[in-house]
């Protein structure tokens, strides 16, 4: 039996509009945000690479994109120069405070991670940004900061997208008086085409460039000195202040002394590819999880899209995610079977999981990674019984990818949205609430704990092909992420599919695994599926056991990927996703 989906969101209608496959042979960028890829599209044009260009946007994204994309917020970012074939990650997510405990959620708030700054971590994203920038960019701060300075201090109008979005959420802006004082307008949401102005958060960036121009010494010393402003001045104090004042724990040492980690990214070969993510202090390597599972199936014969197909990828989903759920976790206080989770021999054990005519129910045991096994103990994940209901659907993220004349890529996906936390007066915007994603079970791999990073969605990823750049791809939707990032890349990858094609292609969700924001319910075998997906396939994978929902034909909960794919002459074919009015530029 198949099922109508809720309404993506209460408020006005949202009919995504269609975009157009941007081809160019210099460079390119796709983002989550017409006005973020413009950032980036002048950054490249005056001259600037890859990584000036994707933090131009990325900045501009937490100006333009509030509801999705905080300047305080998450930033993850994969880096390929071209130079020397090596592709890095950069940590973009912040741990939780030092003087937090267990019991500060437990007795305090009743067993809950409310919102508000109870769930506050440390804002990552100017560091995550400012680390690339310093290292592999070209420019000052200041200059790759000008188009979201810009649209912060004379304002914007806001996009239909963000408009549909803000409608929805109301309740949550009336929750903060600082926030409703910046979003509401009226008594009521800002509307597609109102212009906001963010003049605090204006500020904060100016103070930052201020650090930079006074600092002297060369070019990164001046990029330390704008990061040094930010969680070491007066806007920390501020951020400090505020959550204090207000019941929080996040402190003026935990930002002062926080730095991101840079590391090479992670690996795995599917065919003539390879495909990188960054680490287990996120959920990226699910995608590499799944892709290892896939390998050894003929998935061109079985049909694109297919109920063969469909229900391959759903039950690989679900055992890759069943090893998210119980190993999965900040590596500087997880013992993370690294090694294991990404070794084909692994991915053959798990894969006798998998049943051609019959789905799995609920979420497959976990693995046992390190004994190569395909189940752990013979038992489920751990006994733990998550809350059962729908997922959260939650505001989260937005995403850039930029391809410059050398070859070099960059891939970002900087989130946290303005309806989980208030904005902090004197800096202009909400500090990342990322600690929803953690857990309170002492027996989870991301069990809340002093210093320690929650175990974080947004994962950008990066594919290759005969050891050269392909395309930075990646996309917002919370669970649904690297989902969805599996699919385009099988469109593209096995079915040929042109990139835009890759992109506009319906799409499925499960969500038969603990959903990863508070409070982790889970939809014992629910499918979700865009209507563009026949009516006898959707009740197809029904009689093979899939609890299926049919989604509206464009669904922006089922993610908006952006890419930008170098074809074999060099041209750059940059697409972006229509179910969230997202843009690219190539020239």
């Amino acid at each position: 039996m198949t099922l109508d989906a809720a309404p993506s969101q209460p408020g006005a209608p949202y009919t995504p509009t269609h975009t157009v496959e941007a081809i160019g042979g210099r460079w390119a960028v796709a983002a989550g945000h017409p006005l973020a890829a413009q950032a980036g599209a002048r950054i490249l044009q005056a001259g600037g690479n890859a990584i000036d260009a994707g933090v131009a946007a990325g900045l501009c994204l937490g100006v333009v994109h509030p509801e999705m994309v905080s300047v305080a917020g998450v930033a993850p970012i994969l880096v390929h120069l071209a130079s020397t074939r090596e592709t890095y990650q950069v940590s973009g997510v912040g741990p939780y405070p030092r003087a937090l405990t267990l019991d500060y959620f437990r007795v305090r708030f009743g067993g809950e991670i409310p919102p508000g700054v109870a769930r506050a971590v440390v804002p990552a994203s100017p560091a995550s940004w400012l680390e690339a920038l310093a290292r592999w960019g070209t420019m000052s701060f200041a200059d790759v900061v000008a188009p979201a300075l810009e649209c912060a201090e004379r304002g914007f109008p806001l996009s239909r997208f963000s408009g549909f979005l803000m409608a929805g959420n109301e309740a949550a802006y009336r929750r903060w008086p600082t926030s409703a004082a910046l979003f509401l307008r009226d008594g009521r949401p800002l509307r597609a085409g109102e212009v906001l102005v963010q003049s605090e958060l204006a500020q904060t960036l100016r103070t930052m460039v201020r650090a930079e121009q006074t600092a002297g010494g060369n070019r990164a010393a001046g990029v330390v000195a704008a990061r040094d402003a930010f969680y070491r001045g007066e806007i920390a104090r501020a951020i400090a202040a505020f959550h204090q004042d207000n019941g929080g724990l996040l402190a003026y040492e935990d930002l002062a002394s926080f730095q991101v980690e840079v590391g090479h990214a992670l690996l795995t070969a599917f065919h003539e590819y390879e495909v990188a993510t960054c680490g287990f202090w996120c959920q990226g390597p699910v995608l590499l999880q799944m892709l290892n599972l896939l390998e050894s199936y003929g998935l061109r014969a079985l049909g694109h899209n297919s109920a063969a197909y469909l229900h391959l990828l759903v039950e690989v989903i679900k055992l890759a995610f069943a090893d998210r759920d119980a190993y999965y976790g900040d590596p500087l206080h997880v013992k993370v079977p690294v090694d294991g989770l990404l070794s084909k021999a692994y991915a053959t054990a798990r894969r006798t999981l998998i049943r051609e005519h019959e789905a799995w129910p609920d979420m497959p045991p976990a693995g046992d990674p390190d004994g190569l096994a395909a189940v752990r103990n013979g038992a489920g994940p751990s006994g733990r019984q998550p809350a059962r209901g729908a997922p959260s659907h939650s505001l989260d993220t937005s995403y850039v990818a930029v391809v410059d004349q050398h070859g070099n890529g960059f891939s970002a996906t900087p989130s946290d949205p303005n309806v989980d936390a208030p904005v902090v007066p004197g800096v202009g915007c909400v500090v990342s609430p990322r600690g929803s994603q953690g857990w309170l079970d002492p027996a989870h791999p991301s069990v809340v704990a002093p210093g320690k990073r929650p175990r974080l969605t947004p994962a950008p990823a990066m594919a290759f092909r005969d050891g050269a750049l392909l395309m930075p791809f990646g996309t917002p939707g919370g669970d649904v992420q690297q989902q969805a990032l599996l699919q385009v890349f099988l469109n593209l990858a096995v079915f040929g599919l042109p990139i835009q094609d890759a992109i506009e292609a319906p799409r499925v969700a499960s969500r038969s695994f603990p959903d990863s924001f508070w409070p982790h319910s889970t939809a014992a075998g629910k499918l979700e599926v865009e209507r563009r997906i026949p009516e006898e396939t959707r009740g197809a994978l029904a009689a093979l056991g899939h609890q299926v929902t049919a989604w509206p034909e464009w669904e922006w909960r089922a993610g908006a990927v952006c890419a930008v794919l170098i074809g074999r002459g060099g041209a750059r074919h940059a697409g972006a996703d229509p179910r969230r009015g997202c843009h690219a530029i190539a020239w």
